[in-house]
């Protein structure tokens, strides 16, 4: 009998840096990647400790994982040059979101000089989009913004 195993998710320029702890708060783990086409799926734990009195997923979290999926992508995509110091996130909210697991998907929509474009959202494990958003970010050296 064999073993069918899941196939590798490609490595990205994520894989050499240590997770910050914003990243372990929020379960952050690369999922999947295609940095050529400035795409990625970040992988969040919805921890209890992070909803409302209602019982959902508190809306400053849901904005923190897309910020933690766009600024990702940039970085893969650019085979980590670049670090992306969010200027502005604009945020939808779409649907309510509970405690479990949730996957970002950040893609990169323009990169110029300076000022890079990016978007992203966030869903649940049966696919349904629970935010949106856009960005647009600084462009700057990773070996600056990080060493």
């Amino acid at each position: 009998m064999t073993s069918v195993q899941a196939p590798a998710r490609p490595t990205t320029a994520l894989d050499a840096l240590p997770r910050p702890p914003c990243a372990e708060l929020l379960g952050w783990e690369v999922v999947d990647a295609r940095p050529a086409e400035g795409w990625i799926r970040i992988g969040f734990d919805a921890r209890r400790e992070f909803t409302n009195p209602a019982g959902f997923i508190q809306g400053g979290f849901l904005a923190a994982m897309l910020d933690d999926t766009m600024g990702p992508a940039v970085f893969a995509h650019t085979d980590g040059r670049l670090y992306t110091p969010t200027i502005d996130l604009h945020v939808s909210f779409l649907a309510p979101a509970k405690a479990g697991r949730l996957y970002g998907e950040g893609q990169v929509v323009q990169l110029g000089k300076s000022i890079g474009f990016i978007e992203g959202r966030l869903m649940t494990e049966d696919g349904t989009v629970v935010a949106r958003a856009t960005a647009s970010c600084r462009l700057v050296e990773a070996a600056k913004a990080l060493g």
